[in-house]
């Protein structure tokens, strides 16, 4: 199962935080990898190399350099979920790509008043979020895995 990681910040004690992009949040912590994996062990060796971490192209993991990465699979199935307020929210553009629609079909639906401003959806800025339970309410399962 594919899950494609949205956003990821560096925590003490060598720990990540990772957004996937169907709205789950899960910490990784990355010490387990030092003995497993001795180029992992830059991070101590290297103050400050740890908070350089940023989304691979296309959120198919995370990176700090062109030989040290961690794939999403990875970061999903062995994370821990953190509970966030913004747990099984996703921005418009992560649902549209999951379940193969367009954003204008999700902008009609509030007009017609089957997705409710406030309760399925809410904008803030120029970004709409929706939530999973909405989507999956009005759209079913996600065309693409998540």
């Amino acid at each position: 199962m594919f899950h494609k990681v949205k956003s990821v910040n560096p925590l003490p004690d060598f720990v990540l935080s990772v957004q996937f992009s169907e709205g789950i949040t899960k910490t990784y912590d990355v010490k387990m990898l030092f003995e497993r994996w001795p180029a992992f062990e830059k991070f101590k060796a290297q103050p400050g190399y740890f908070d350089k971490v940023q989304v691979d192209q296309g959120g198919y993991g995370i990176i700090w350099d062109d030989y040290l990465d961690l794939s999403c699979d990875e970061l999903f199935e062995n994370g821990k979920v953190v509970k966030t307020p913004f747990d099984r929210l996703m921005a418009f553009s992560n649902a549209t790509e999951l379940w193969c629609l367009n954003e204008s079909t999700l902008r009609k639906a509030i007009s017609y008043g089957k997705l409710k401003n406030g309760i399925d959806v809410c904008k803030f800025g120029k970004q709409w979020v929706i939530s999973m339970d909405a989507m999956l309410r009005e759209y079913g399962k996600p065309k693409k895995e998540i």
